[in-house]
């Protein structure tokens, strides 16, 4: 299949490792010029490096937080490649907590975190171009909540309709938006999370088991996932949010 990413370019988020950088990965490989965005400097670098330099893609060392952050990265992109065609955003994830547990402080950083930035992403890339295809990642708290995490549960199920109302938006001009709910992906950041309970091999294997194809993912399979979204290949698919979870989430 043909995914017409020749020439594009596109801002990605949260992009020197992960699943951001998975995105970017393919991206690349698929002919596409990418901007990473990301707070961890020294990891930029060598990820530009493995994207093969900056003939495909350049760095931006900063916090999507930060209500600057959006603008710099459309226009350090667009200098640099002359066109943006999309972004892919990811925000973070916010704090762990009951419902009556978390601060007000924490629901308010919470929403400029995980919202507001990449509501000003979403704004940037389309005053540039409107008919820009915007990816956001979620998380499977969009459609079913997760246990002690009432800020994720708050805030997810609202950037998700949004989704649904800024593709109604930007449909008429050739926009497109969706978002991604990754469950279990075998990053860094979850092994880590495996490595430090008491018993490591234990915690993999009760994950795995909530797992109908029993394995987690792997960054590849999500960053093919969203490239085909962002690509003229899905050209008819917009205001949707779509599981990549190994089929966990129990809600349609």
């Amino acid at each position: 299949m043909r995914l017409g990413l020749g020439g594009k370019v596109f801002v990605v988020t949260a992009a020197s490792e992960g699943l951001g950088f998975a995105v970017a990965q393919v991206l690349v490989d698929e002919g596409a010029g990418v901007l990473l965005v990301s707070r961890n400097r020294d990891r930029l670098g060598e990820a530009v490096s493995q994207l093969g330099g900056s003939q495909h893609a350049i760095d931006l060392a900063a916090d999507i937080a930060d209500p600057r952050t959006a603008e710099q990265a459309v226009g350090t992109a667009f200098e640099a490649f002359g066109r943006l065609d999309g972004a892919f955003i990811s925000a973070g994830g916010p704090a762990r907590g009951g419902v009556l547990d978390v601060d007000d402080d924490t629901w308010r950083r919470s929403f400029d975190d995980v919202f507001l930035s990449a509501l000003r992403m979403a704004r940037a890339t389309l005053a540039v171009n409107r008919a820009a295809t915007l990816g956001f990642v979620h998380s499977t708290s969009t459609k079913s909540p997760l246990t002690g995490m009432a800020v994720s549960n708050g805030l997810r199920p609202g950037l998700g309709m949004l989704v649904k109302q800024l593709a109604d938006e930007i449909g008429p001009h050739g926009g497109r938006a969706f978002g991604l709910m990754p469950g279990s992906i075998g990053t860094q950041r979850l092994l880590d999370i495996h490595q430090a309970a008491d018993n490591p091999a234990a915690a993999r294997k009760a994950a795995l088991v909530n797992i109908p194809l029993r394995r987690f993912g792997e960054p590849a399979e999500f960053g093919q996932v969203a490239a085909f979204l962002l690509s003229d290949a899905a050209s008819y698919v917009t205001g949707c949010v779509i599981p990549v979870d190994g089929g966990v989430l129990r809600a349609l």
